[in-house]
């Protein structure tokens, strides 16, 4: 199936347009007239194929425009709403009002987009119109997705806590609501889960050379496919139908500081009976050095903010009597002296030196797919995707600590002349490089099934199988152990040396205190659908439609064991993380769509109402059973007026970490609290750690109410808003980070204290063989509560807002332009973290999203030549992780797309587009941020802005 559309410009156009269209593949012609008529077109792949049009040029309505592509073919456009659906001339009337064979994204039935809900649609046009190279840049355009969560440079940021993201791959946010609270889809089936722990689905492995289109519901969507359609749904459809080659080179740099390569080759042919797509694609991207942009410091200094350089640095910092001695610079650490050495002194390291901003990238991935007619109502199609993605980060320090030097070691130095061991501070950059993360995600697909007709009804059955192997090495670590002995040597040929402005120390000494911990995961998924969708009874309105199935799906998520050689002297291994075993997940739904009033039946104020109601219920073999309906109507007053809504529940099952009760996740122990109601000013607290072997999913209520205007005295204009309210409950969370909060703000933590714990019930903790005694508390000791600090349904997140998608399309200088703007504006995102818990609303604050942000255009194309320049704007807010709350100004960038496709009917430029890209086009810095969490600190905020700067690229397509 295929969709073709202008990027934004899909109003009702009835004035005639002038054409240039040579003669060539039916599909590409009608994919021309839709660009240039501004008409969003849809059309089934089989009914295309093998099928040629003849040259059209002159001046002409859409209509006429079609009729002449469409003559002799049997093929005919009629009206669905505001699209034209090209069809059969012999199908029935009320079977093309289902719009034939395709099945958008939000609903099951097929012809018919989701009722109610919002559906954003970003074709083959609209992705080579805006530079995009990789299937997370198409999804991440859109203003409803918030880059926090799973991305390759978001490692080390408030929303990466718990991420998983150790191959640095890229998950879909929307709504800013979590990673795994998108459902990902390609082709309308889920994808392997990926992410250390199964956390998210993987983007970065789908090539978008494949990709036809790419459709979201930003609304909750469970009734229609379950678990993790809370914010909605994104589904990347691939190219199942193509006739000819399609070769295309793009190469691109970030203006010198990181280049860029992708090549792919696209060959399909078809026979009257089916086609075959294949498809291979290489992309290769650098790493982006942290020391070609300023803002990746420690030392915030020359940006206005403090200096948080630490003394681990290489030379180092002595520490012996209490006091500090700065290592001086210059020398080798032979021969240094006490009276070399000052006390109180420091030398600062910067954890950033030698590290990366963004992984070196590089991916290949193959496609396939077939289609096989076996009779006038049977197919048989398949389809395959397989992607080895390999990548490479240099990564700040994992292990600094500091080390003892005995005064064995024929470097050692004592400033205070006590000959005791004394501490050293000391990065290993120079010596070992920096640490690396590296490895390879091996991601395999496959779906084959078969699709019959039953009269006007289509029954679907296929099987989907899938599996992400993620493959994650840690090097230039550390050996504590071979460490202790080099410094222990007393050979200053191969002693190690700490004293000296280095490296200082044998090559070979070096070497043998390089350590690595080698890990490895496994996700599995396969999965059986069946599927019926059809007119059920005729209506004046037209025919209700019914869509009915049931699925079973099976999921398992394994690591394999972890080698470890930083505190041994051989490499030791650790016994796999004991996940939960297979997941079993069986479902059904039904959803029925009635037209009340329509093309058979209107009154005055209701020239189309129609309604939809869908309900999905679902069976886990891990915690239980769950339903949600979804109710939707859509309902247009006036020609060109028309008001939507859309109200449903959803859900996100447990992932498998969460779901961990192995001895390894557990822990009981005593902890000392501060109390304000304690005469001392502390009270001790019981507190059991681990997951709560009673989770539950987490659950939302979602409503949506829009607009949407095309006015007939204004042809060309659109306007849609969209107002969509989520309340998110049963979120799972642990509390143990407010460790210290639990007994100043009780009123908060009240549903996780139980009051004066009896003495049974504290022998029962002490005697636990998961009680870890770390602060030597005695079980005679008074204890004011026990803590439940587990892992389990506690939080809860109410968030509201609109979006707007305005477009205007008119012709100009005998060409077509068009002026457009999509934004999102959030009301608030109210969290709580326990049911007694007031809400925080945390909105424009770092590690969430910002309130407003958008994207606007202003194109034009005439003939071969199309121009598209992009306005982005994220807006400013506040960051909380400082002392004193501070401004973050806005951000705003341009990005420039200029391209030609050569007219050409013959020779070496047919089929030829040129294109050149130009994102950041003013090469803006992000923002200034102080940007501190734990240990990380950084002069820019990572959630809301790219650090990749002015980045040009030229791509080169010729189609065959």
């Amino acid at each position: 199936m295929a969709l073709f559309a202008t990027p934004a410009a899909r109003a009702q156009q009835d004035g005639a347009r002038d054409y240039d269209i040579v003669a060539q593949d039916l599909g590409t012609a009608i994919t021309q007239v839709a660009l240039r008529s501004g008409r969003q077109i849809i059309v089934a792949d089989d009914l295309v194929r093998n099928r040629r049009a003849p040259a059209l040029r002159g001046r002409y309505s859409v209509d006429a425009a079609l009729a002449a592509l469409l003559g002799g073919t049997g093929l005919r456009a009629i009206i669905v709403g505001d699209t034209l659906v090209i069809q059969r001339s012999d199908a029935p009337d009320q079977d093309a009002d289902d719009g034939g064979d395709i099945i958008v994204t939000g609903s099951r039935i097929r012809g018919r987009g989701p009722v109610g809900s919002p559906l954003v649609t970003i074709d083959r046009t609209a992705i080579d119109q805006a530079g995009f190279a990789t299937t997370q840049q198409i999804v991440q355009s859109i203003p409803q997705n918030f880059a926090g969560g799973a991305n390759e440079n978001t490692s080390g940021l408030i929303s990466a806590a718990g991420n998983g993201n150790a191959s640095r791959g890229a998950g879909v946010n929307l709504r800013g609501l979590g990673q795994n609270s998108t459902l990902l889809l390609i082709n309308g089936d889920r994808p392997p889960l990926a992410g250390a722990g199964g956390t998210f689905s993987d983007l970065s492995v789908i090539p978008a050379s494949i990709i036809q289109r790419v459709e979201i519901v930003p609304d909750g969507s469970s009734a229609i496919y379950g678990s993790d359609a809370v914010a909605g749904v994104v589904n990347v459809i691939t190219r199942l139908s193509f006739h000819g080659a399609e070769s295309s080179f793009r190469i691109g740099t970030a203006d010198g500081d990181a280049q860029e390569y992708q090549f792919s080759q696209l060959l399909g042919t078809q026979w009257a009976s089916g086609g075959l797509v294949l498809a291979y694609e290489f992309y290769k991207r650098d790493n982006l050095l942290a020391a070609d942009r300023p803002y990746a410091t420690e030392d915030l200094r020359v940006l206005g903010g403090p200096d948080r350089r630490g003394n681990y640095a290489n030379p180092g910092t002595i520490f012996a009597g209490g006091q500090s001695y700065a290592i001086p610079a210059g020398q080798n650490g032979i021969g240094l002296t006490p009276a070399s050495l000052a006390a109180g002194t420091l030398n600062r390291g910067d954890r950033w030196l030698g590290t990366d901003l963004l992984p070196d990238q590089r991916r290949h991935s193959v496609f396939a797919s077939l289609s096989q007619d076996l009779g006038p109502a049977l197919r048989f199609y398949a389809n395959s995707l397989v992607t080895w993605r390999n990548f490479d980060v240099a990564v700040q320090p994992s292990g600094d600590a500091r080390r003892t030097v005995p005064a064995s070691n024929p470097f050692y130095v004592d400033p205070v002349g006590t000959r005791q061991p004394i501490g050293v501070n000391y990065s290993f950059v120079r010596d070992l490089g920096p640490e690396r993360s590296r490895g390879q995600v091996q991601a395999y697909g496959a779906t084959a099934g078969l699709e019959a007709r039953l009269g006007a009804w289509r029954i679907d059955v296929h099987g989907n199988w899938g599996k992400q192997v993620e493959n994650y090495d840690q090097i230039n670590r550390v050996n504590t152990a071979r460490l202790a002995l080099a410094l222990a040597d007393t050979n200053p040929a191969t002693a190690y040396n700490l004293l000296g402005d280095g490296p200082n120390t044998n090559p070979t000494t070096i070497e043998s205190v390089r350590g690595y911990t080698k890990s490895r995961y496994y996700g599995d998924s396969w999965s059986a659908t069946l599927r019926a969708d059809g007119p059920l009874i005729g209506l004046p309105a037209g025919a209700a439609r019914l869509a009915v199935g049931a699925e079973y799906r099976q999921e398992r998520y394994r690591a394999g064991e972890t080698i470890f050689y930083t505190s041994t002297l051989t490499p030791s291994v650790a016994a796999p993380v004991p996940y939960p075993g297979a997941r079993k997940v069986s479902a059904a739904y039904a959803e029925l769509l009635l037209p009340v009033f329509g093309e058979g039946l209107t009154i005055p104020g209701f020239r189309r109402l129609d309604l939809s109601a869908a309900i999905r219920a679902e069976h886990y073999s891990d915690f239980g059973g769950t339903q949600n309906p979804k109710l939707g109507f859509t309902w247009e007053s006036l020609r060109g007026l028309t008001v939507r809504g859309s109200y449903g529940t959803s859900f996100r099952a447990p992932l498998f970490n969460e779901l961990r009760q192995d001895p390894t996740s557990i822990g009981y122990f005593a902890w000392p609290a501060a109390d304000p109601s304690s005469p001392t000013g502390m009270s001790n607290l019981l507190v059991i750690r681990g997951n709560d072997p009673d989770l539950r999913p987490e659950r939302a209520t979602s409503w949506t109410l829009g607009l949407d205007l095309k006015p007939a005295f204004l042809p060309g204009f659109r306007a849609g808003v969209t107002w969509f309210d989520v309340d998110y409950r049963d979120r799972i969370a642990s509390p143990v980070a407010n460790l210290a909060n639990f007994l100043i703000n009780r009123n908060v933590y009240d549903p996780i204290l139980t009051a004066n714990p009896s003495p049974a019930r504290i022998a029962e903790i002490y005697a636990s063989p998961y009680y870890i005694d770390i602060f030597g508390i005695p079980q005679t000791a008074p204890f004011v509560a026990e803590a439940d600090a587990r892992l389990q349904n506690l939080s809860s997140v109410q968030q509201s807002g609109i979006d707007v998608d305005l477009a205007y399309s008119f012709d100009l200088g005998g060409g077509r332009a068009e002026l457009g703007a999509v934004g999102t504006y959030i009301f608030h995102i109210r969290q709580a973290l326990t049911a007694t818990a007031a809400p925080i609303d945390v909105v424009d604050t770092v590690g969430n999203p910002v309130d407003l942000r958008g994207r606007a255009r202003v194109t034009w194309s005439k003939g071969g030549f199309d121009a598209a320049l992009f306005v982005n704007h994220a807006d400013g807010y506040i960051n909380r992780t400082t002392a004193t709350p501070q401004k973050v100004q806005a951000w705003t960038t341009f990005d420039l797309n200029l391209g030609y496709r050569f007219t050409d009917e013959s020779g070496i430029f047919k089929g030829l587009r040129v294109a050149l890209s130009v994102t950041n086009l003013l090469d803006a810095d992000p923002p200034y941020v102080t940007y501190l969490v734990g240990t990380y600190t950084a002069g820019f905020d990572a959630e809301n802005a790219n650090p990749l700067g002015r980045f040009v690229a030229l791509q080169v397509t010729k189609q065959w």
